[in-house]
């Protein structure tokens, strides 16, 4: 899944740092991702894991790290 993610955040996420670089924690918005851009990251988590995200995952907290996502994907696949 992290690979998957990341793969996402580089074809999506706009960051102005390589992704393989980054730690599971560390913070997309610093990394150089928009709001916008993490709309775009959103969509491409949707259809790549074929997930919707609810309206109450749709915050910053949910899309500012590697780990915050993946949180957010595992709760929604098991549900």
């Amino acid at each position: 899944m992290e690979g998957k993610i990341r793969q996402i955040l580089k074809d999506h996420g706009r960051l102005s740092v390589d992704t393989t670089t980054l730690g599971v924690d560390s913070d997309l918005y610093q990394a150089g991702m928009t709001s916008h851009a993490s709309v775009n990251v959103m969509l491409a988590l949707e259809g790549e894991f074929d997930i919707e995200f609810p309206d109450r995952m749709l915050k910053r907290s949910v899309f500012e790290s590697i780990s915050a996502i993946q949180t957010a994907i595992s709760e929604l696949k098991t549900n």
